[in-house]
Protein backbone atom coordinates (compact mmCIF):
# COMPACT_ATOMS: atom_id res chain seq x y z
CA UNK A 1 0.00 0.00 0.00
CA UNK A 2 1.49 3.40 -1.03
CA UNK A 3 1.86 5.79 1.96
CA UNK A 4 0.47 8.81 0.01
CA UNK A 5 -2.20 7.47 -2.32
CA UNK A 6 -3.23 4.28 -0.53
CA UNK A 7 -2.91 2.30 -3.79
CA UNK A 8 -1.27 -1.16 -3.47
CA UNK A 9 2.22 -1.09 -4.88
CA UNK A 10 5.39 -3.10 -4.81
CA UNK A 11 7.04 -2.41 -1.50
CA UNK A 12 10.78 -1.71 -1.76
CA UNK A 13 13.12 -2.71 0.99
CA UNK A 14 12.69 -0.77 4.22
CA UNK A 15 16.17 0.66 3.87
CA UNK A 16 15.00 2.67 0.84
CA UNK A 17 11.98 4.25 2.63
CA UNK A 18 13.13 7.66 3.91
CA UNK A 19 11.23 8.42 7.07
CA UNK A 20 8.49 5.84 6.58
CA UNK A 21 8.17 2.49 8.29
CA UNK A 22 5.83 -0.30 9.22
CA UNK A 23 5.09 -0.55 12.91
CA UNK A 24 3.20 -3.20 14.81
CA UNK A 25 0.09 -2.14 16.68
CA UNK A 26 0.88 -2.21 20.42
CA UNK A 27 -1.76 -3.70 22.68
CA UNK A 28 -3.47 -5.51 19.82
CA UNK A 29 -4.42 -9.16 20.56
CA UNK A 30 -2.67 -10.23 17.40
CA UNK A 31 0.17 -7.78 17.65
CA UNK A 32 2.68 -10.48 16.79
CA UNK A 33 1.04 -11.22 13.41
CA UNK A 34 -0.95 -7.97 12.66
CA UNK A 35 0.60 -4.80 11.31
CA UNK A 36 -0.75 -1.25 11.56
CA UNK A 37 -1.32 0.93 8.45
CA UNK A 38 1.72 2.81 7.33
CA UNK A 39 2.06 6.29 8.74
CA UNK A 40 4.62 9.06 8.79
CA UNK A 41 7.12 8.26 11.44
CA UNK A 42 8.26 10.81 13.93
CA UNK A 43 11.77 10.36 12.66
CA UNK A 44 10.97 12.01 9.26
CA UNK A 45 13.89 14.19 8.16
CA UNK A 46 13.43 18.01 7.88
CA UNK A 47 14.50 17.94 4.23
CA UNK A 48 11.77 15.43 3.37
CA UNK A 49 9.23 17.58 5.24
CA UNK A 50 10.18 20.69 3.28
CA UNK A 51 9.93 18.80 0.00
CA UNK A 52 6.51 17.49 0.89
CA UNK A 53 5.23 20.97 1.80
CA UNK A 54 6.67 22.42 -1.41
CA UNK A 55 4.93 19.82 -3.56
CA UNK A 56 1.65 20.40 -1.74
CA UNK A 57 1.92 24.17 -2.28
CA UNK A 58 2.61 23.76 -6.00
CA UNK A 59 -0.35 21.43 -6.42
CA UNK A 60 -2.63 23.88 -4.60
CA UNK A 61 -1.39 26.82 -6.73
CA UNK A 62 -1.98 24.92 -9.97
CA UNK A 63 -5.38 23.67 -8.89
CA UNK A 64 -6.74 27.19 -8.15
CA UNK A 65 -6.96 29.44 -11.25
CA UNK A 66 -6.60 33.19 -10.58
CA UNK A 67 -9.82 35.19 -11.11
CA UNK A 68 -9.76 39.01 -11.14
CA UNK A 69 -12.91 40.85 -10.03
CA UNK A 70 -15.18 42.55 -12.54
CA UNK A 71 -15.79 46.28 -12.03
CA UNK A 72 -19.19 47.90 -12.70
CA UNK A 73 -19.68 51.68 -12.94
CA UNK A 74 -22.84 53.82 -12.86
CA UNK A 75 -23.75 57.39 -12.01
CA UNK A 76 -24.63 58.17 -8.42
CA UNK A 77 -27.71 60.26 -9.17
CA UNK A 78 -29.88 60.92 -12.22
CA UNK A 79 -32.65 63.54 -12.48
CA UNK A 80 -35.67 63.62 -14.76
CA UNK A 81 -39.08 65.23 -15.07
CA UNK A 82 -42.46 63.55 -15.27
CA UNK A 83 -43.25 62.42 -18.82
CA UNK A 84 -39.66 62.66 -20.07
CA UNK A 85 -37.14 59.87 -20.60
CA UNK A 86 -33.85 59.17 -18.90
CA UNK A 87 -30.86 56.95 -19.66
CA UNK A 88 -29.39 54.83 -16.87
CA UNK A 89 -25.79 54.29 -17.88
CA UNK A 90 -23.89 51.17 -16.82
CA UNK A 91 -20.36 50.34 -17.93
CA UNK A 92 -18.05 47.57 -16.77
CA UNK A 93 -14.46 46.39 -17.01
CA UNK A 94 -13.41 42.75 -17.19
CA UNK A 95 -9.99 41.19 -17.57
CA UNK A 96 -11.53 38.40 -19.66
CA UNK A 97 -12.76 38.51 -23.24
CA UNK A 98 -16.46 39.25 -23.58
CA UNK A 99 -17.94 35.77 -23.73
CA UNK A 100 -21.26 34.61 -25.13
CA UNK A 101 -22.36 33.76 -21.60
CA UNK A 102 -22.19 37.35 -20.37
CA UNK A 103 -25.24 38.44 -18.39
CA UNK A 104 -26.46 41.89 -17.34
CA UNK A 105 -29.20 42.32 -14.76
CA UNK A 106 -31.01 45.44 -13.55
CA UNK A 107 -32.87 45.55 -10.23
CA UNK A 108 -35.17 48.26 -8.90
CA UNK A 109 -35.89 49.21 -5.30
CA UNK A 110 -38.65 51.77 -4.94
CA UNK A 111 -38.19 54.74 -2.63
CA UNK A 112 -39.18 53.81 0.91
CA UNK A 113 -39.32 50.07 0.11
CA UNK A 114 -37.03 47.28 1.28
CA UNK A 115 -37.85 44.86 -1.53
CA UNK A 116 -35.84 44.77 -4.74
CA UNK A 117 -37.31 43.37 -7.97
CA UNK A 118 -35.65 42.34 -11.23
CA UNK A 119 -36.77 44.53 -14.13
CA UNK A 120 -34.32 43.65 -16.92
CA UNK A 121 -32.04 40.79 -17.89
CA UNK A 122 -29.62 40.29 -20.76
CA UNK A 123 -28.35 36.78 -21.56
CA UNK A 124 -27.27 34.76 -24.61
CA UNK A 125 -27.24 37.91 -26.70
CA UNK A 126 -30.92 38.73 -26.07
CA UNK A 127 -32.50 41.38 -23.82
CA UNK A 128 -35.46 40.39 -21.65
CA UNK A 129 -37.76 42.82 -19.85
CA UNK A 130 -39.42 41.30 -16.80
CA UNK A 131 -43.17 41.41 -16.46
CA UNK A 132 -42.93 42.48 -12.83
CA UNK A 133 -43.28 46.19 -12.16
CA UNK A 134 -44.43 49.11 -14.28
CA UNK A 135 -41.41 49.28 -16.59
CA UNK A 136 -42.50 46.61 -19.07
CA UNK A 137 -43.88 49.00 -21.69
CA UNK A 138 -41.55 51.88 -20.88
CA UNK A 139 -38.09 50.31 -20.93
CA UNK A 140 -35.62 50.10 -23.81
CA UNK A 141 -32.27 48.31 -24.14
CA UNK A 142 -29.52 50.78 -25.13
CA UNK A 143 -26.36 48.85 -24.28
CA UNK A 144 -23.75 46.88 -26.19
CA UNK A 145 -21.81 44.24 -24.23
CA UNK A 146 -19.03 44.19 -26.85
CA UNK A 147 -18.37 47.80 -25.96
CA UNK A 148 -18.77 47.04 -22.24
CA UNK A 149 -22.03 48.95 -22.05
CA UNK A 150 -25.16 47.77 -20.24
CA UNK A 151 -27.30 50.92 -20.29
CA UNK A 152 -31.08 51.06 -20.40
CA UNK A 153 -33.60 53.83 -21.18
CA UNK A 154 -36.83 54.49 -19.28
CA UNK A 155 -39.57 56.41 -21.12
CA UNK A 156 -42.52 58.40 -19.75
CA UNK A 157 -41.18 58.84 -16.25
CA UNK A 158 -43.66 58.68 -13.39
CA UNK A 159 -43.37 59.81 -9.75
CA UNK A 160 -43.39 56.16 -8.71
CA UNK A 161 -40.11 55.65 -10.57
CA UNK A 162 -38.20 57.32 -7.75
CA UNK A 163 -35.81 54.79 -6.28
CA UNK A 164 -32.53 52.95 -6.63
CA UNK A 165 -31.52 50.98 -9.72
CA UNK A 166 -28.77 48.34 -9.47
CA UNK A 167 -26.67 47.08 -12.39
CA UNK A 168 -24.98 43.68 -12.06
CA UNK A 169 -22.70 42.15 -14.72
CA UNK A 170 -21.27 38.62 -14.97
CA UNK A 171 -18.71 37.65 -17.62
CA UNK A 172 -17.76 34.00 -17.01
CA UNK A 173 -15.26 33.05 -15.77
CA UNK A 174 -15.04 36.60 -14.43
CA UNK A 175 -18.03 36.51 -12.10
CA UNK A 176 -16.57 37.98 -8.92
CA UNK A 177 -17.30 41.65 -8.32
CA UNK A 178 -19.68 44.19 -6.84
CA UNK A 179 -22.73 45.66 -8.52
CA UNK A 180 -23.24 49.41 -8.88
CA UNK A 181 -26.25 51.54 -7.91
CA UNK A 182 -27.78 54.73 -9.29
CA UNK A 183 -30.58 56.76 -7.67
CA UNK A 184 -33.30 58.23 -9.89
CA UNK A 185 -35.15 61.40 -8.87
CA UNK A 186 -38.30 62.22 -10.83
CA UNK A 187 -39.38 65.87 -10.52
CA UNK A 188 -42.71 67.46 -11.34
CA UNK A 189 -43.03 69.60 -14.44
CA UNK A 190 -42.41 73.31 -13.99
CA UNK A 191 -45.59 75.38 -14.67
CA UNK A 192 -45.38 77.34 -17.95
CA UNK A 193 -46.06 80.76 -16.38
CA UNK A 194 -43.57 80.18 -13.65
CA UNK A 195 -41.08 79.02 -16.24
CA UNK A 196 -41.63 82.12 -18.36
CA UNK A 197 -41.20 84.42 -15.36
CA UNK A 198 -38.11 82.56 -14.22
CA UNK A 199 -36.66 82.64 -17.74
CA UNK A 200 -37.30 86.38 -18.09
CA UNK A 201 -35.70 87.09 -14.72
CA UNK A 202 -32.65 85.04 -15.58
CA UNK A 203 -32.45 86.71 -19.00
CA UNK A 204 -32.70 90.18 -17.47
CA UNK A 205 -29.96 89.43 -14.96
CA UNK A 206 -27.71 88.07 -17.68
CA UNK A 207 -28.40 91.13 -19.87
CA UNK A 208 -27.61 93.48 -16.99
CA UNK A 209 -24.36 91.67 -16.30
CA UNK A 210 -23.45 91.85 -19.99
CA UNK A 211 -24.17 95.61 -20.08
CA UNK A 212 -22.06 96.23 -16.97
CA UNK A 213 -19.20 94.23 -18.41
CA UNK A 214 -19.44 96.13 -21.71
CA UNK A 215 -19.47 99.49 -19.88
CA UNK A 216 -16.46 98.46 -17.86
CA UNK A 217 -14.50 97.45 -20.94
CA UNK A 218 -15.62 100.60 -22.82
CA UNK A 219 -14.59 102.90 -19.98
CA UNK A 220 -11.26 101.20 -19.67
CA UNK A 221 -10.67 101.44 -23.41
CA UNK A 222 -11.55 105.16 -23.51
CA UNK A 223 -9.34 105.89 -20.54
CA UNK A 224 -6.41 104.08 -22.12
CA UNK A 225 -6.97 105.87 -25.42
CA UNK A 226 -7.09 109.26 -23.70
CA UNK A 227 -3.91 108.48 -21.82
CA UNK A 228 -2.23 107.52 -25.08
CA UNK A 229 -3.34 110.81 -26.73
CA UNK A 230 -2.08 112.86 -23.79
CA UNK A 231 1.19 111.00 -23.88
CA UNK A 232 1.61 111.73 -27.57
CA UNK A 233 0.82 115.43 -27.03
CA UNK A 234 3.33 115.69 -24.20
CA UNK A 235 6.01 114.04 -26.28
CA UNK A 236 5.23 116.36 -29.23
CA UNK A 237 5.43 119.42 -26.98
CA UNK A 238 8.76 118.29 -25.60
CA UNK A 239 10.08 117.75 -29.11
CA UNK A 240 8.84 121.22 -30.16
CA UNK A 241 10.54 122.90 -27.21
CA UNK A 242 13.77 121.17 -28.03
CA UNK A 243 13.56 122.23 -31.67
CA UNK A 244 12.76 125.86 -30.71
CA UNK A 245 15.64 126.00 -28.30
CA UNK A 246 17.93 124.63 -30.98
CA UNK A 247 16.77 127.21 -33.53
CA UNK A 248 17.20 130.08 -31.06
CA UNK A 249 20.71 128.97 -30.27
CA UNK A 250 21.65 128.78 -33.95
CA UNK A 251 20.18 132.25 -34.59
CA UNK A 252 22.13 133.73 -31.71
CA UNK A 253 25.31 132.13 -32.89
CA UNK A 254 24.74 133.59 -36.37
CA UNK A 255 23.83 137.11 -35.14
CA UNK A 256 26.91 137.48 -32.92
CA UNK A 257 29.47 137.87 -35.79
CA UNK A 258 27.20 140.32 -37.58
CA UNK A 259 26.92 142.47 -34.48
CA UNK A 260 30.64 142.39 -33.97
CA UNK A 261 31.18 143.39 -37.61
CA UNK A 262 28.72 146.28 -37.30
CA UNK A 263 30.47 147.49 -34.17
CA UNK A 264 33.86 147.40 -35.86
CA UNK A 265 32.52 149.24 -38.89
CA UNK A 266 31.00 151.98 -36.68
CA UNK A 267 34.27 152.49 -34.87
CA UNK A 268 36.15 152.78 -38.17
CA UNK A 269 33.81 155.43 -39.53
CA UNK A 270 34.13 157.46 -36.34
CA UNK A 271 37.88 157.40 -36.57
CA UNK A 272 37.77 158.48 -40.19
CA UNK A 273 35.51 161.43 -39.38
CA UNK A 274 37.75 162.47 -36.48
CA UNK A 275 40.85 162.49 -38.69
CA UNK A 276 39.17 164.64 -41.33
CA UNK A 277 38.15 167.26 -38.73
CA UNK A 278 41.65 167.43 -37.39
CA UNK A 279 43.08 168.04 -40.80
CA UNK A 280 40.59 170.83 -41.42
CA UNK A 281 41.56 172.53 -38.18
CA UNK A 282 45.20 172.38 -39.07
CA UNK A 283 44.55 173.99 -42.40
CA UNK A 284 42.75 176.86 -40.78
Amino acid sequence: MSPLSGVPAARPPRAHWPGFGVQRCPGHPKAASRRCPLRVAASMSPRATRRLLLVAGLVAALAVSPVSPIHVYTQREVYGTVGSRVTLSCSFWSSEWISEDISITWHFQAEGSRDSISIFHYAKGQPYIDDVGTFKERMEWAGNPRRRDGSIVIHSLEPSDNGTFTCDVKNPPDIVGKSSQVTLYVLEKVPPRYGVVLGSVIGGVLLLVAVLVALGYGTRYCWRRRQAVLQRRLSAMEKGKLQRSGKDGSKRSRQAPVLYAMLDHGRGTKKAKGGAGDSRKDRK
